[in-house]
């Protein structure tokens, strides 16, 4: 699947697994601003304006999931950017009926939670949520991954 490369190759390039150095290294500017802290706000988005690239990240939201929508936003930018200028792309946590929505949310399953971290977690024989739990991702980031996994047959579920 070419996103996990995209997502691998990213993290093997920069050394690291931090998806604000990654931006960094990429100069991509990340900036934070409060949108609020209700299911409709907006999440993050990732503009391209005169060939300057911009995440911002709504900062009412957690850290952890601050993070995950960095990197989903970072997927935006690494696969999106020829579409993206000129243009506003909203996040709807995990949602998946927009193509360009669903492959973001598959490079930030993939950036953020490793094939053997994911497993490893699932012979512990937890339950979902506390698999989730235990990765540090929302229910729903382990489910994208859970469902990428399956299709590979890697799990059976």
């Amino acid at each position: 699947m070419a996103i996990k490369q995209e997502a691998n190759r990213l993290k093997m390039k920069y050394q690291t697994t931090d998806p604000y150095d990654i931006c960094t290294s990429m100069d991509i500017q990340v900036i934070k601003r409060p949108m609020g802290a209700s299911a409709q706000s907006c999440k993050g988005f990732f503009l391209v304006s005169s060939r300057c690239k911009l995440i911002v990240i709504n900062s009412d939201l957690p850290d952890s999931i601050q993070r995950i929508i960095i990197a989903h936003e970072l997927g935006h930018a690494v696969l999106h950017s020829d579409s993206a200028i000129n243009t506003f792309h909203e996040f709807a946590m995990f949602e998946d009926t927009n193509r360009m929505e669903y492959e973001a949310n598959v490079f930030a399953a993939e950036f953020m939670l490793s094939d053997d971290a994911v497993i490893e977690s699932l012979e512990m024989q937890m339950d979902f949520y506390q698999t989730a739990k235990c990765l540090y991702v929302p229910p729903e980031l382990l489910d994208f991954k859970l469902r990428i996994l399956q299709c590979l047959s890697l799990i059976h579920i």
